[in-house]
């Protein structure tokens, strides 16, 4: 039986500070459910965002059998079912499970794995070992079942992508080795790449020692001093067991900016690539993934940006005629696209703290692409907000104000009342041209 659940913390970001452990981990599951307005909430984790065709066709099953029908797209590259009843708990535990996405129930909100998407795709190392072995560990450590559903990992084939994306425990390919970083440190461990996965388990475990005293959910939560100790243990640790890391730490900051794969074709072409508006999917549309996955790889690719990579190869005039229908069914399928870079959060009427519907606010202030990306936020929580620079427009009381962030600093630019939406959209565009 899933349990509805209370409404999750404010991020850091939002709150203007580290979110501390006050109570049981709110962040929802497959087995816990969290309330919305319209309906049950399930957060399915898919590791690495990496689908099989039969996996995908699953996912759509417990949408219609249980929710509205849609599948919708997290900045963590997971699934997030909504409209469900607050009873279906069994039947979809059932289902998640004879597909092979639930392994584990003691550490379905700890499968927190992001990787770069286009890894293996075009000239870059290939993760899929790393990521198998990563989470089979995860599932397989009695202590990685206290992880938050806030804790993240990454996988990054060297071009940084996902390296910029905050996590708390990042692995970045780099030939036959591994560089391990903990939290924001500019400082990273080499280790031999089949060490990779279990130094990033070895990270996270010395974490929730940490953790034990400073209530923190996440390494960047931690106070200096006890986030430097984390990384001396975690060395001791690496030397003492795997006889790695010996050296002096590499210097290599984070990247500022994450960049996600654009929507098109990739590689020879090895891959395709789209981008979903708003992260929203209809069956019509998942269903049509699902098919060219299976036509040509039989995977997809969830990117922590709202996006999709169907690995191939393909053709040159295949890759054209899938990216046609795609883009036929309202899909991204282009960099140029008006929707390039623009997101938002459920917004009302899905989420009872939401003051507008930012969803259609987002929608009607569309027009030409800007340098930055967009975000829509329906309070001051920002859920799913992304990482790096962009825009933030955020739902107030009286009408919706925008701010320029870069990492964590905000800088605000203006203030747009309520019931102006011309003069809103044209705020915007000019905020996303800086």
């Amino acid at each position: 039986m899933l349990a509805a659940m209370p409404d999750s913390a404010p991020s850091p970001l939002s709150a203007g500070g580290p979110v501390l452990r006050g109570s049981g981990d709110a962040c929802p599951g497959t087995l816990r459910l969290h309330r919305a307005d319209d309906g049950a909430l399930a957060r399915v984790r898919v590791p690495g965002g990496v689908l099989s065709a039969d996996r995908a066709d699953a996912l759509l099953t417990a949408a219609r059998r249980f929710g509205d029908g849609e599948l919708h797209l997290t900045s963590r590259g997971n699934v997030q079912l909504r409209g469900l009843d607050a009873e279906c708990g069994g039947g979809l535990a059932e289902l998640l499970t004879a597909a092979g996405l639930l392994p584990s129930a003691a550490h379905e909100r700890a499968r927190n794995i992001v990787a770069s998407p286009l890894a293996g795709l075009d000239g870059s190392p290939a993760l899929g070992h790393l990521l198998a072995e990563l989470d089979g560990l995860v599932c397989g450590s009695a202590a990685a079942a206290s992880l938050s559903g806030r804790f993240l990992f990454a996988l990054d084939d060297g071009r940084g992508d996902v390296d910029a994306l905050g996590a708390d425990v990042t692995l970045i390919a780099a030939g036959d080795s591994c560089l391990l970083r903990i939290g924001a440190a500019d400082e990273v461990f080499r280790v031999p790449s089949g060490e990779g996965p279990r130094a990033a388990l070895l990270a996270a475990e010395a974490f929730l020692r940490a953790a034990r005293d400073s209530g923190a959910w996440r390494v960047k939560d931690l106070p200096d001093d006890v986030r430097a100790g984390v990384r001396a243990d975690v060395r001791a640790e690496l030397i003492r067991t795997v006889r790695a890391a010996a050296g002096p730490a590499v210097h290599r900051p984070r990247p500022r900016t994450a960049t996600p794969p654009a929507p098109g074709a990739h590689g020879s072409p090895n891959a395709i690539g789209v981008d979903v508006p708003l992260g929203r999917l209809t069956p019509a549309q998942w269903r049509l993934l699902t098919e060219t996955a299976r036509r040509y790889g039989d995977e997809l690719r969830l990117t922590p940006w709202r996006g999709i990579v169907v690995p191939g190869p393909f053709a040159h005039d295949e890759a054209v005629e899938a990216l046609r229908a795609l883009d036929a069914a309202g899909l991204i399928t282009a960099p140029d696209s008006p929707w390039t870079g623009v997101g938002a959060c459920i917004g009302h009427p899905g989420c009872a703290k939401s003051l507008s519907d930012v969803r259609a606010e987002a929608g009607a202030a569309v027009g030409p692409g800007g340098r930055l990306p967009v975000y829509w936020s329906g309070c001051e929580r920002r859920c799913g907000h992304p990482h790096g620079e962009w825009i933030d427009v955020v739902a107030t009381p009286d009408g919706h104000r925008i701010s320029h962030v870069r990492g964590e600093r905000r800088a605000p630019r203006t203030t747009v009342r309520n019931g102006d939406p011309a003069r809103l959209a044209a705020a915007v565009a000019e905020a996303r041209a800086l």
